[in-house]
């Protein structure tokens, strides 16, 4: 694959760097405030990817404006992209959903991520919505395929799929790993989806691909639990 990383050196340290920042630091101070009631979750959520929004914008807007131009050079090839590689996922998803079932059995009924989106969404629809469909896509994308896999995928292509697509499986559920140890194997559910974000940024050798595609998912999603919600 003819694919070329525009992050210069100092945007993938600040790409990278955020990552433990977005992982760690903000949802503990978060959580604190939430816990001694200074702000509920929505609000916190809507922080954390704000502040993550503004980061990357200040650092990274540059890169942001450089990834414009293969876009605007192929945009009909972009869009094929991001819509073969939506379909796939859907494929994706029905296969493992079935392969998740074997290996949980009964004992886990719902991914605990969605479950908790999902609440959220019930309590306060526009905010979530913002977050998930246009925050989280960009600060996302700009940390595990900009930063993780455009940095190791200048090494080795096998490591930069393996490592960004296990981190962003990791990402969505480890917060939930104290609760059940089961939980880990929800890791499985976003295999698909990440290997198509990197595959996707990869083919079209732009960050904007991926953050679109991120963003389709996400909507869709959000429309689907709008929908049941509303059964």
């Amino acid at each position: 694959m003819n694919f070329t990383s525009r992050l210069t050196k100092g945007e993938t340290i600040a790409a990278l760097a955020w990552i433990p920042v977005h992982i760690v630091a903000l949802p503990e101070l978060l959580g604190l405030l939430c816990r001694f009631g200074r702000m509920d979750v929505t609000a916190a959520n809507l922080i954390l990817y704000a502040a993550g929004a503004v980061y990357m914008l200040a650092f990274l807007g540059r890169f942001l404006r450089r990834e414009f131009d293969p876009l605007c050079d192929r945009p009909f090839y972009c869009i094929l992209q991001v819509a073969g590689s939506y379909l796939a996922m859907v494929a994706f998803n029905a296969l493992f959903a079935a392969l998740l079932l074997l290996l949980s059995g009964e004992e886990i009924v719902m991914n605990p991520n969605n479950e908790a989106v999902s609440g959220l969404a019930a309590e306060s629809p526009g905010v979530i919505k913002a977050v998930g469909i246009f925050l989280a896509p960009i600060v996302e994308e700009l940390m595990f395929r900009a930063g993780i896999f455009g940095a190791i995928r200048k090494k080795s292509r096998i490591l930069a799929y393996i490592v960004s697509m296990l981190a962003f499986g990791i990402y969505h559920i480890w917060a939930y790993l104290l609760q059940n140890p089961l939980y880990v194997l929800f890791i499985i559910q976003y295999l698909p989806v990440s290997w198509l974000l990197c595959r996707c940024y990869e083919r079209t050798n732009t960050i904007w691909t991926p953050i679109f595609l991120h963003m389709l998912v996400n909507a869709v999603s959000m429309a689907a639990i709008e929908r049941l919600a509303a059964l």
